[in-house]
């Protein structure tokens, strides 16, 4: 299991020292500045309907689709909140003007998964300051205009994901290869700058770098063109599992899947999801990614229906998966 560790910047760690509440009708808040601690002079309670708009980067990845699918799950459990959900099919531009449609309808709490940290920062600090909390999720924006951020750390996953290869898989040093996720999304530097710590003076190399998007196809077609170029990569490392089993079937059809190992991220406990490409021999090894949609809800619960304050950061556990736990691990999320 990767050890947990305070996420890494001493912006969001002195954050976390402040507890913040943002509560209340949007007609309440609306255009009220909030203090640095990013509390609202008042709370709706448990009386109140409220509505809350998830704002997510795309449903095209396996993982975003089951982030929506638990934030609405364990949304029907609460009845005083409803949530509307807007795809930004990966589109910076268009995230922006669904967070800015769902401010027009004057939400009561915004969730935000963003494509990209900068382009999404401006309208997110944007509903911050008209008193609306904003709970942003697995991605991250920049600065601190937000009441609070669900997720697992990305850098020590990747540094697990580092350290596995190092001593499990190329113990005697060798080469790499790695897809990256979208360049401007957070995971995608953390988990990258992690592995590297991973591997640090272990004898291995990352021999070739391409970027996936978080998608199944495009990592497969990345993958092939890195295998033709890389003949000699042992290890490909993908920070999802989609792109990792894109880099399988890549493989496979250049015959070279049995002389290979792959290594993904999310471990989403579903039939078509990593723990079960473990179980079954496609992946070496995944990280268990919590989308944090159960998390999300009960962070907005707090807020609007129980008056609570919540910290600024929450960290999530991981897990790491292999063949020996993969079988009872998916038996467990799924029992």
């Amino acid at each position: 299991m990767a050890r947990r560790r305070a996420v890494a910047t001493v912006l969001t760690a002195a954050a976390a020292l402040t507890l913040s509440v943002a509560c209340g009708t949007t007609s309440e808040n609306s255009g009220q500045q909030q203090d640095a601690g990013g509390a609202s002079a008042k709370c709706g309670g448990p009386d109140g309907e409220y509505t809350i708009g998830m704002s997510q980067a795309n449903v095209a990845e396996p993982y975003r689709q089951r982030m929506d699918d638990d934030i609405r799950a364990a949304a029907e459990e609460v009845p005083q909140l409803s949530v509307e959900f807007a795809d930004a099919q990966q589109d910076n531009a268009k995230q922006v003007s669904d967070v800015e449609n769902f401010l027009t309808k004057q939400i009561d709490l915004l969730i935000i998964s963003p494509n990209e940290a900068t382009p999404l920062t401006a309208v997110v600090a944007k509903a911050y300051n008209k008193g609306i909390p904003v709970v942003v999720l697995d991605r991250k924006v920049d600065g601190d205009a937000y009441t609070t951020w669900i997720g697992a750390d990305n850098v020590e996953i990747g540094r697990t994901a580092g350290e596995y290869v190092a001593e499990k898989l190329l113990p005697n040093g060798g080469k790499v290869g790695e897809i990256r996720g979208l360049a401007g999304a957070t995971p995608a530097k953390e988990r990258g700058d992690g592995f590297r710590a991973g591997i640090e003076g272990s004898g291995i190399e990352i021999v070739a770098t391409s970027d996936g998007d978080w998608l199944r196809e495009k990592g497969q077609a990345q993958a092939d063109a890195m295998f033709k170029a890389n003949s000699d990569i042992q290890v490909l490392y993908a920070h999802n599992d989609p792109m990792a089993e894109g880099a399988y079937l890549a493989a496979k059809a250049a015959g070279k899947e049995k002389s290979m190992k792959f290594i993904g991220i999310d471990g989403l406990p579903i039939p078509s999801g990593g723990i079960k490409a473990v179980e079954e021999g496609r992946l070496s090894a995944t990280l268990i990614y919590p989308t944090a949609g159960k998390e999300a809800v009960e962070t907005a619960k707090k807020i609007l229906v129980d008056c609570d304050e919540v910290p600024k950061t929450q960290t999530l556990e991981t897990k790491l998966i292999t063949v020996e736990n993969a079988k009872e691990t998916y038996a467990e999320a799924n029992s």
